[in-house]
């Protein structure tokens, strides 16, 4: 029997593998001179832009060469949280332009629903699901308008936070979705186990 199965080692899991590389390279643009170079800023923000509209490349890679894989399901959320992650915990303690409550509430999320999908894997894989998708976009957007230079442009600031706290919204709102899903996968799995 031949296994069509496509390997974990193609290109739309190498681009998103890449992208988890760019992560360190961000960070440090985005800290150079404490973060106050507007070039470096512009940088930090360029690096971010490309490597969040990498994560919409790697997904398309994947659907129209039929390079789906239990691997590029794990690894893009990975990527993605590694990258977000980074700049909501740089825009708060060192740069000190989040309150603390936005970074903590999104990242304990993704990190328990990261951790979850991982233990779910027994069961069966959990993709992102359509709100999730929404939420790394608004995610991505509010974070790319904090990152850019905003001195004087207090009109920027105010589109950032709308945009932020809209994304705040949605991060809860589907992680707690995520949570009700997996309840229902392992429950069900259960079920299935004890009645065989």
């Amino acid at each position: 029997m031949v296994n069509d199965a496509p390997s974990p080692w193609n290109i739309a899991n190498i681009v998103t593998m890449i992208r988890i590389a760019m992560v360190p390279f961000f960070a440090w643009a985005l800290l150079v001179e404490g973060g106050d170079d507007t070039t470096w800023r512009l940088v930090a923000t360029a690096i971010f832009v490309v490597a969040a509209i990498s994560d919409k490349v790697d997904g398309y890679l994947a659907r129209s060469r039929g390079l789906i894989t239990d691997l590029g399901k794990l690894l893009d959320p990975i990527a993605d949280k590694l990258l977000i992650g980074a700049a909501l915990i740089l825009l708060w303690i060192p740069l000190g332009e989040l309150p603390w409550w936005i970074p903590v509430v999104i990242l304990v999320r993704e990190l328990g629903i990261t951790f979850m999908r991982m233990g779910m894997l027994k069961y069966e894989v959990m993709p992102a699901s359509r709100g999730g998708k929404l939420k790394t976009v608004l995610q991505a957007v509010a974070i790319s308008l904090f990152l850019l230079p905003r001195e004087g442009l207090d009109w920027l600031t105010v589109i950032a936070w709308i945009v932020l706290l809209a994304a705040f919204v949605v991060t809860v709102v589907t992680g707690l979705e995520y949570a009700y899903q997996g309840w229902k996968i392992r429950r069900d799995a259960r079920a299935g186990a004890s009645n065989p």
